[in-house]
């Protein structure tokens, strides 16, 4: 399979011919799509004649990523916290909390990123280095937009602190800065260093004016001609007036300072303070927010959204919520000069225009998987934020966009354990997708399958217990494990597979003369009455029981009525029937004499040619001579019995 470099990505499927109107595909198992292709991998293989090959593409490829998968680990946990917290959330906390779990996800979103740098660097071939830079690029993109959101949607900033997180949300993404500063004040003298306007420009530009005072302090230190000159644009930076979080000031107090600063700013510039020094001059227009000199610094800027945050530091300090578009749109068009917007640029954009479904709509259809998405609709759901979106999807939009990502995590081995806690936070839907996702794991070890089972058992979810345990009965049968067999199928409740088990055990215990897995039989309990079969097999075992404890007349009454009962299978009669023989021939009488005549009826129902009988006979590989001499002996040991029997009841009568 192969991926263009376009947007959307395009799939080219390799050995299908468009004009035979050769493609057709089906979904498979694991949100594969299923494609029929004359494309061999093996070089010297050609398909059969009318026998295309299917090529599988994954739907979902991020989670087969070893480091995303990290990610996916521990936004599991956020989210799950996330909804237990639901309960707590009100009041002022609420939007404390809601905050405090965005910052997590971003935090877990970071780290990822940052593990992913480190692979990219420790990548062995340039393919895999390339493609953990791209995903680098995509983890960068998701952290910027979410960040963004969490700065509208969540902390909902006013007036004033808008600024604020504005300038932190650019510093924290924007930071080649960090990368210079080091390097440039490890050298012997920083103001001759190559970079040091670049730094101190960024720096301005980024509304980081302590550390851009500092650094035109040891331009001052330096040059003597320009001490003044820095001095004096030191003093403006220092005295810029900004609300600060612990800053009392209103609004018009903050807005009149400003004014007021901004008219000297420009005084100093126009009676020629700066004309000597044409970067300290380029400064202090940066200051000022002149929009041509702004654009001049394209370079340095690298994008729109930090030209629009540096626009608004020096231009509009106390922009308000609701006009953040206008100064988007129009920072957009200038900086990009009617070149074509790039996908992330419409998602921020839309931020900007708090229009949430767009975002969302935009993030789905550009980001490799729906892990972004499935959990900041999450997050905005418990702000309140979605109830107008819904009629978008026709049904709930957090829940559909749940459904999607837990889709795409039961493809994996592992990571379907996780998919099942989304499944749950789903009211609608959820429930019927797990059913339909469970049916569809492979039962690959019977640790997976138990816990598969669990998990179907603490939800209650009969139907698919039952089948998952008839599976494993049968995986057990076939593996000639009668024992773990026979536990399955009573788990399932399966009477006729029960009984199919049952009667493996009674043939084996025909061939060898003993049971396998006696404690199991010992222990079936209220288990042997799922089916006759299987509670003819438990009674026949405390028989033998029974006997092995010499309690003869109790065993001897068992062994009668399971058959007079019809529990026993008549083709398992002649069986019991030699089992009795020990006792006829005990010196006590066991057997009374109606007994011995039951026993005498039942052995002639054998004998008279009954099918039963010749199911017997099939059964058992002796001969006939065999056969006919346990008949005699049979019928010897019932006549001697029955004498016996009568002799010791007439004289008890007599008596």
């Amino acid at each position: 399979m192969e991926e263009l470099d376009c947007d959307p990505p395009v799939t080219l499927i390799p050995g299908v011919d468009s004009k035979k109107k050769q493609m057709c595909f089906n979904w498979g198992p694991g949100e594969m799509l299923v494609c029929e292709t004359l494309f061999n991998k093996k070089e010297n293989s050609k398909a059969a004649p009318g026998c295309p090959l299917v090529y599988v593409i994954r739907k979902d490829v991020d989670i087969y990523s070893r480091i995303l998968r990290i990610l996916f680990n521990e936004s599991h946990g956020i989210f799950l916290g996330l909804q237990r917290m639901e309960e707590e959330l009100s009041g002022k906390s609420r939007k404390t909390q809601l905050v405090r779990v965005s910052k997590n996800y971003r935090s877990a979103l970071r780290a990822c990123m940052e593990e992913m740098h480190r692979a990219a660097i420790a990548a062995k071939d340039a393919a895999s280095g390339h493609q953990y830079s791209s995903q680098v690029s995509i983890l960068s993109a998701m952290e910027l937009i979410w960040n963004l959101c969490e700065i509208l949607f969540i902390e909902v900033a006013p007036a004033g602190p808008l600024l604020l997180h504005l300038l932190d949300w650019i510093r924290l993404h924007v930071c080649e800065v960090d990368s210079l500063l080091p390097d440039l004040l490890a050298s012997e003298n920083p103001s001759k260093h190559e970079n040091f306007w670049k730094l101190v420009t960024i720096l301005v530009l980024q509304g980081r004016l302590d550390e851009a005072r500092q650094m035109l302090s040891k331009e001052a230190n330096a040059s003597p001609t320009s001490a003044g000159m820095c001095r004096v644009l030191g003093d403006l930076m220092r005295t810029m007036p900004i609300l600060s979080p612990g800053n009392m000031q209103t609004l018009t107090e903050l807005e009149l300072k400003w004014q007021h600063w901004h008219e000297e700013c420009e005084r100093y510039l126009q009676d020629g303070t700066f004309a000597s020094s044409p970067r300290l001059a380029t400064l202090c227009k940066i200051l000022l927010g002149d929009e041509e000199t702004l654009l001049e610094q394209k370079e340095l800027l690298s994008n729109w959204y930090h030209f629009l945050v540096t626009r608004l530091l020096y231009s509009h300090p106390t922009v308000k919520p609701t006009e953040l578009h206008m100064y988007a749109q129009s920072s957009l068009d200038l900086f990009l000069g009617g070149e074509s917007p790039e996908p992330l640029d419409n998602i921020l954009m839309a931020a900007f225009e708090f229009d949430i479904h767009q975002v969302i709509k935009e993030c789905s259809i550009v980001l490799s998987n729906w892990w972004f998405v499935a959990h900041l609709t999450d997050l905005l759901d418990h702000c309140k934020l979605l109830q107008s979106h819904n009629l978008y999807f026709g049904s709930n939009m957090r829940e559909f966009l749940l459904l999607e990502y837990a889709s795409g995590l039961f493809a994996h081995h592992s990571l379907w354990q996780l998919a099942v806690d989304y499944f749950d936070h789903c009211p609608e839907l959820g429930r019927v997708s797990l059913e339909l996702h469970i049916e569809r794991i492979p039962l690959d070890t019977e640790q997976k399958a138990l816990k598969v089972l669990r998990i179907c058992e603490q939800r209650q979810m009969v139907e698919q217990v039952r089948s998952i345990c008839k599976i494993l009965a049968m995986r057990a049968m076939r593996n000639s494990r009668l024992g773990s067999a026979l536990s399955w199928s009573i788990r399932a409740k399966d009477a006729a597979f029960a009984t199919l088990v049952s009667d493996r055990f009674l043939r084996d215990y025909c061939e060898r003369g003993c049971f396998s897995d006696l404690d199991l039989i010992d222990n079936l309990g209220p288990a042997m009455m799922l089916s006759d079969r299987l509670t003819f097999l438990g009674k026949y075992r405390e028989f033998h029981r029974l006997y092995g404890e010499k309690h003869f007349v109790a065993g001897a009454s068992l062994l009668l009525s399971l058959m007079t009962s019809q529990i026993a299978p008549r083709s398992f009669w002649m069986t019991l029937l030699t089992d009795a023989l020990p006792l006829l021939e005990q010196k006590q009488v066991i057997f009374s004499a109606e007994q011995t005549y039951e026993l005498m009826r039942c052995l002639e129902d054998l004998t008279t040619g009954s099918p039963a009988c010749a199911e017997s006979d099939d059964q058992r590989p002796q001969g006939d001579e065999i056969e006919t001499t346990k008949v005699e002996m049979l019928r010897l040991a019932l006549a001697r019995n029955l004498a016996r029997a009568i002799v010791k009841e007439g004289s008890v009568g007599g008596s």
